[in-house]
């Protein structure tokens, strides 16, 4: 496919765009991915980054991209509806279990608290995976290399010593209709409290706070255990040919 015609196709004229060469599916075995990829960057990559974001890319460092695989549209982009979002029994008991957690935003900068977090939850999650040979460095350019708007929300546990541990964090793109959920990890010895789940429902109350309608979730994938999860987090809509519609 042509430069001209990814742009026509996402009405956006003069745009570079390419495509990656097909490669195995991270998500559904036997499978072949392929993604439409532009860069990120100068003074109107954060107004890109949300135009591109509502049209179903996801951010990664400078690059934003989004699956373009042959015969093939497993990959749904999903995003929370906050203004609606309830919470339920189980949701509350959630945000309960983690109300000993103290939540303070930063500026993308990478540290060695988080990359001990996210080291652990690779190893305990993701060894298999194409993170699991991550290297501080790699971390470090995965967190700092922005071009956007972007920030990191660290999860921190006040200990009876006075000092503080930290136990999870996201790193997050704030748009112009909603914040995006770039990637997050949390330690893995602390399954009980469900951090995964938690940083979804405090960024719902994020985006609340902002005055945001959105939580980005990146693509919900039927049929894959790896993305399973977020069709759980109603009202959600999906990106469809005639535009985001709610999920049942």
């Amino acid at each position: 496919m042509r430069n001209e015609e990814i742009s026509r196709r996402l009405g956006l004229d003069g745009g570079e765009f390419y495509i990656t060469a097909p490669s195995p599916c991270p998500y559904l075995k036997g499978r072949l991915e392929r993604k439409v990829f532009s860069y990120l960057g100068g003074t109107a990559a954060p107004t890109l980054n949300s135009i591109l974001t509502k049209r179903g890319f996801r951010r990664s460092q400078n690059i934003i991209y989004m699956p373009a695989c042959d015969g093939c549209r497993a990959c749904t982009p999903v995003r929370i509806v906050a203004d609606e979002f309830d919470l339920t029994r189980s949701r509350r008991r959630t945000i309960k279990r983690n109300a000993d957690l103290v939540r303070r935003l930063k500026a993308p900068k990478a540290s060695s608290a988080q990359f001990s977090v996210l080291r652990a939850y690779l190893d305990a999650r993701h060894h298999d995976g194409g993170m699991a040979e991550m290297t501080v460095l790699d971390y470090s350019s995965m967190v700092e290399e922005t071009s956007v708007d972007t920030f990191i929300a660290e999860y921190w546990k006040r200990n009876e010593d006075g000092s503080e541990t930290l136990l999870a964090a996201a790193l997050t793109d704030r748009l112009k209709d909603g914040l995006s959920m770039v990637y997050s990890f949390f330690e893995p010895d602390e399954e009980a409290r469900s951090l995964g789940a938690y940083m979804i429902l405090d960024h719902v109350a994020l985006a609340r706070e902002f005055g945001l309608s959105y939580v980005y979730l990146g693509y919900w994938v039927e049929g894959s255990p790896k993305m399973g999860y977020k069709a759980a987090y109603k009202p959600l809509e999906r990106l469809t040919a005639g535009g985001w519609t709610r999920m049942a």
